[in-house]
């Protein structure tokens, strides 16, 4: 069985964002996908994102179950129809959340790794830790809310990276032991993003050499969301259409 539409509440969503190279970065993508570029660069991250209420349409909320999430995530774009589409591709998932992992990839889109979360989250001020069962990810991000993004970040504006990643809802992920894609969409209800300026940030997955060569790879900014209705749905996979020689 496959349930079509989960509704919620994101409690908090941060998208700690990296500027990549862009060779490097195709490497990592099936196809269709190409990397999305901003400025040149190609556009990497990890949504950190806490879920309230998590439960298939139609129910009520009482029952719904919370969790804390990490997707490590890369902006794409493809060909579909004659039109260019753009989302994100996610290697890799973890939660903390058993029914998730249960889920995932059988009930709904998306299959996830177990994982340990310590949050702190108080005043606009999150410091925040992942670490996952099997040892292959770890994450740390501390900041603070603030009002404009880094000067040397790749995006000119709060509102330009706002833009860009609200046109990036549609995911999509290798199925394990297949080839095949599980698409999800994600569709917030109400659409706010604010900055967070970051004092330190880790990820073991993009800090990784052999996937990310020295120099290939750098922090750019960080975004914050908070207390969004939103929904996820099931969604295709791409259909490429070959580009004209």
């Amino acid at each position: 069985m496959r349930i079509p539409v989960i509704k919620g509440i994101i409690k908090r969503r941060l998208l700690v964002n990296f500027r990549a190279d862009p060779g490097v970065v195709q490497r990592l993508l099936p196809q269709p996908f190409r990397p999305k570029l901003q400025r040149g660069y190609a556009v990497v991250g990890i949504c950190l994102i806490r879920l309230k209420q998590i439960r298939p349409a139609g129910l009520p909320g009482a029952i719904g179950i919370s969790s804390e999430n990490a997707a490590h995530r890369i902006a794409v774009e493809w060909a579909e129809g004659g039109t260019q589409r753009d989302g994100v591709f996610i290697p890799r998932r973890d939660t903390n959340a058993w029914l998730n992992r249960i889920a995932g990839g059988r009930v709904f889109p998306g299959e996830h790794h177990a994982a340990h979360f310590s949050v702190i989250d108080r005043d606009g001020h999150v410091d925040l830790a992942m670490e996952s069962r099997d040892g292959l990810v770890s994450v740390k991000v501390v900041g603070d809310e603030c009002a404009a993004l880094p000067v040397a970040s790749c995006f000119p504006s709060l509102l330009e990276a706002s833009a860009f990643f609200k046109g990036g809802s549609l995911g999509y992920s290798v199925r394990r032991n297949s080839a095949k894609l599980d698409g999800l969409l994600l569709r917030t209800l109400d659409w706010r993003v604010g900055a967070l300026s970051v004092t330190e940030v880790w990820s073991s997955y993009f800090g990784d050499r052999e996937r990310f060569p020295e120099g290939s790879i750098e922090f750019d900014h960080a975004l914050v969301m908070r207390d969004l209705q939103h929904e996820w749905h099931r969604a295709d996979a791409p259909c490429a259409v070959p580009e004209a020689a």
